[in-house]
């Protein structure tokens, strides 16, 4: 595995990672589950503030929303792999951003 590959990997295993604890943390504070529903609030400063914590939660309600609804409403299985791409991708960007924030700040070597 090239050092790139596994760098790559690496990203998308901490976006994810990210992504779950945000979420998580969130559930535990709110006594309910984080969605993209934070944006439906009209113009407010809670939903100005709910944009930065869904930049980085999105994977994980991706995921989630994507998993519940193939067993519920039985999704098509290339709705499931399409979702599945987006949300890796998006965990990705996400995990190298926060990978490259924790660099910046002398963090990590």
């Amino acid at each position: 595995m090239t050092p790139e590959a596994l760098n790559t990997f690496f990203s998308i295993c901490i976006g994810f990672a990210l992504a779950g604890a945000l979420v998580n943390g969130y559930q535990a504070l709110a006594q309910r589950p984080a969605g993209f529903g934070l944006l439906q609030d009209g113009v407010a400063p809670k939903t100005f503030a709910a944009v930065p914590f869904l930049v980085f939660a999105a994977p994980f309600i991706i995921m989630r929303n994507t998993l519940r609804g193939m067993r519920v409403e039985s999704r098509r299985a290339e709705f499931v792999m399409m979702a599945t791409l987006i949300a890796g991708f998006w965990s990705m960007m996400s995990g190298t951003f926060f990978l490259m924030t924790l660099r910046a700040a002398g963090v990590l070597g």
